[in-house]
């Protein structure tokens, strides 16, 4: 897996100051995307064991509310491995455990959850914002989104209910 980006302390992608990684590679590609740069699945950098360590450090500060995975695609499949990877280390950590995950996905909460290839992330994601960036429902007033057709998905209620359960409005 390739990353565009580690922020040390990103207080725009998720409650609180986070560690946001960006992923590098997307299929989507969607119109006017925030993030263009990431689309590229041979741009960025390699994530290695070194940056697995380095990322865990950050989000050990004790004022880091958690980590945050943007992209890019985390799931589209080039991703997804290193990525489940990334949130199992950081829920097993001492230092991490506790903190919270949330994921940012152009894929639609329904295709992961009944999805047996994808679902297993589910296991150590909080939240989830979900759905593709459309331009033509651009909302620069939404907290956690770029446009109104995207959910922010409280992934534990989610999974107890086997629905999806919104975390609140955006």
């Amino acid at each position: 897996m390739r990353y565009n980006k580690i922020r040390k302390m990103d207080i725009s992608n998720g409650e609180g100051v986070r560690v946001s990684l960006f992923v590098q590679g997307c299929h989507f590609h969607c119109k006017n995307c925030f993030n263009p740069e990431t689309w590229d699945f041979e741009g960025g950098k390699e994530f290695t064991s070194r940056t697995l360590a380095i990322l865990l450090d950050l989000c050990s500060n004790p004022t880091r509310k958690g980590l945050s995975i943007l992209g890019g695609e985390p799931l589209n499949d080039e991703n997804y491995q290193g990525v489940l990877d990334i949130a199992k280390e950081f829920k097993e950590y001492k230092h991490t455990k506790n903190k919270d995950i949330w994921l940012w996905t152009g894929y639609e909460i329904e295709n992961i959850l009944w999805n047996d290839e994808k679902k297993e992330i589910l296991q150590y994601v909080d939240y989830i914002v979900c759905g593709p960036f459309i331009e033509k429902e651009k909302n620069l007033k939404l907290k956690w989104a770029g446009s109104n057709n995207q959910r922010w998905i409280d992934v534990k209620e989610t999974l107890r209910n086997n629905r999806p359960i919104l975390a609140g409005k955006m």
